[in-house]
């Protein structure tokens, strides 16, 4: 596949990481990049700056010692907050700016913000151009394919974003409406990929190499977002990359190397929240690890007990001693 441009960066592959609130913070992100993701993006940043003083916000400001190109996003639903918000952020190191008006979670939503938008299509042409003409860095749009099965806009709200200079569009394959369930359509993708002559990254549902090239052919899409099929999974990037440059399919992660790479991102996000707060945060991780494994439900009940990083890493590592003394091998 041709090399994928978003504005000047030229992407490794067409594998990227979707933003995910509470999810693709720093450590997961350089994992994911370590791990085959030709981009990451950071988790949403609210538009309005001052909000940013909260411990959670200013981790999510953290840009610096990101791989390139730095992609962030924001949300939002007032124009010249998200415009203020976006030099804010391009201030801090940004290199590409992403706004969310993908978001089908109440509280985005509620307030005129996330995939709510869509349902105003002259606020999203307001948005997008200030945005666009805040900063001199590439600005990207993720949406759904509209409101609801009746108000399906995407192709509307895509021309719009096309017009306005916005440099690639992702596209979630379902309604706000229709939050994550379902399946994801995806030739409402193919659709908007027709109707606008910038890169189209298409979302939803895509938890293997196979089903990646089957959306890509599906969708005549020029990248892939994963999202929640990296919770757990980060060398997913690595095995649909390869996939799709050789047609070959990786064998699965041995338990030592997911050993490895859980203790390594254990160890990250407890450096980077400090020992309270990473070890919070770690339970989900692991529990998202450890899921298709054998006694993965009895050790998460004990394992989120756990209140210091050095017994989480202590039960991770004797976790796996048993599954190799079971003389288990594979991971997933």
């Amino acid at each position: 596949m041709s090399a994928v441009r978003i504005g000047p960066y030229a992407l490794p592959n067409p594998v990227i990481l979707a933003p995910m609130a509470g999810v693709t913070d720093r450590p997961f992100r350089l994992l994911c990049r370590r791990l085959g993701a030709g981009m990451v993006v950071s988790e949403m940043v609210t538009s309005d700056v001052r909000l940013w003083n909260s411990r959670k916000s200013r981790l999510r400001l953290l840009h610096e010692g990101d791989p390139e190109p730095r992609s962030v996003q924001i949300a939002g639903g007032d124009p010249e907050m998200l415009a203020e918000a976006a030099r804010a952020n391009v201030a801090l190191g940004a290199q590409i700016i992403d706004i969310n008006m993908g978001c089908p979670a109440k509280k985005v939503c509620n307030k005129a913000a996330g995939s709510a938008l869509m349902k105003d299509e002259a606020l999203v042409a307001e948005i997008l151009e200030a945005v666009v003409g805040a900063v001199d860095v590439p600005v990207t749009l993720k949406i759904r394919t509209g409101w609801d099965r009746s108000n399906r806009n995407g192709i509307q709200v895509a021309k719009i974003a096309e017009q306005a200079g916005i440099q690639a569009l992702a596209v979630h394959g379902r309604t706000r409406a229709d939050l994550y369930t379902g399946e994801a359509e995806y030739d409402t993708i193919a659709a908007i990929k027709q109707a606008v002559s910038i890169p189209v990254f298409a979302n939803g549902d895509i938890d293997s190499p196979q089903k990646a090239r089957q959306v890509l052919d599906a969708t005549g899409a020029d990248a892939l977002l994963i999202g929640r099929a990296a919770q757990g999974r980060p060398w997913i990037f690595r095995e649909i990359a390869h996939y799709l440059a050789t047609g070959e399919l990786l064998p699965p992660p041995g338990l030592v190397e997911v050993e490895r790479i859980l203790l390594e991102h254990l160890a990250a996000l407890h450096a980077f929240y400090g020992d309270e707060m990473g070890v919070r945060i770690a339970r989900k991780h692991v529990g998202w690890y450890l899921a298709t494994l054998p006694g993965a439900r009895e050790f998460r009940t004990k394992f989120n007990r756990l209140e210091s990083t050095d017994a989480q890493c202590a039960n991770v590592r004797e976790f796996f001693i048993e599954r190799h003394n079971e003389g288990e091998e594979v991971a997933a």
